[in-house]
């Protein structure tokens, strides 16, 4: 049911984090993966480290940014059976300190971005009947802490723009679903892990007690990219180890 034989996969974000890793595990599933990413030198470094373990691969620029940019790259790569996006950008702010500009910036890249992504390649998708588009959101999307209002308002509009997507393309064959990584240590929390007392809190939060690495996320994207989540679609799937399913941070004598 994993089997991912004879299937494309674009995966943006690929150069680095859980881009790179998702990247790695769809083509050990046997998928022919295109990696996307603003980062040529990362991105190539990717995809060739997928090539040299015997998987199928090739690199591509692509500023999710730039509409034209993401347009460029859908001409170029046509309709994939499964897209998958995972770029983030954070600003740590309490919300009365944040700019105007600080604000375009996480809202640019990790909810316009996403849209861009989908309106490009999600098209082919319906008309074709078949498809699989998988975003990365956030355990933010549903808890929040303070510093990271805007993160987390993007992370929770990620989530309800696909449950519409969902909406609007299931009757076409085409799945659309959410996945929530919680702390993985990548570089977009490289902050927190400079920090040793913020890094253990997040550990000590969810019910694991560690942080998650990259390749952990790649199990739900397979399952999300693969006949095995044939009936899944609108979901929000949490890769959180426990953090949401838990409350509080004391655990009472019992």
């Amino acid at each position: 049911m994993f089997e991912l034989g004879g299937k494309s996969a674009v995966v943006a974000g690929a150069a680095s984090g859980i881009g790179r890793a998702s990247a790695a595990g769809l083509a050990d599933f046997g998928a022919h993966v295109v990696c996307a990413d603003v980062d040529a030198e990362g991105v190539e470094r990717t995809a060739r480290e997928i090539v040299e373990r015997g998987g199928r691969a090739e690199a591509i620029v692509v500023d999710i940014e730039d509409p034209a940019s993401v347009e460029r790259a859908a001409g170029h790569i046509g309709t994939p059976d499964i897209l998958v996006t995972t770029p983030s950008k954070n600003v740590r702010k309490p919300l009365l300190e944040i700019s105007d500009d600080e604000f375009d910036q996480v809202v640019s890249l990790n909810l316009k971005g996403t849209f861009r992504l989908i309106r490009a390649f999600a098209g082919g998708m319906a008309e074709r009947g078949s498809g699989s588009v998988i975003a990365f959101a956030s355990f933010r999307a549903l808890v929040v802490e303070p510093g990271q209002s805007i993160y987390a308002a993007t992370k929770a509009g990620t989530v309800q723009m696909l449950r519409g997507l969902a909406a609007e393309l299931g009757p076409r064959g085409v799945r659309v679903n959410s996945i929530a990584p919680g702390a993985v240590e990548t570089p977009l929390t490289a902050q927190i892990k400079q920090q040793p007392d913020w890094h253990r809190a997040y550990a000590e939060k969810n019910v694991l007690r560690r942080w998650a690495g990259p390749e952990e996320m790649v199990g739900a994207v397979v399952f999300l990219a693969s006949e095995a989540s044939s009936y899944v679609t609108g979901s929000l799937m949490m890769v959180d180890g426990g953090w949401t399913a838990a409350d509080g941070r004391f655990d009472p004598p019992l």
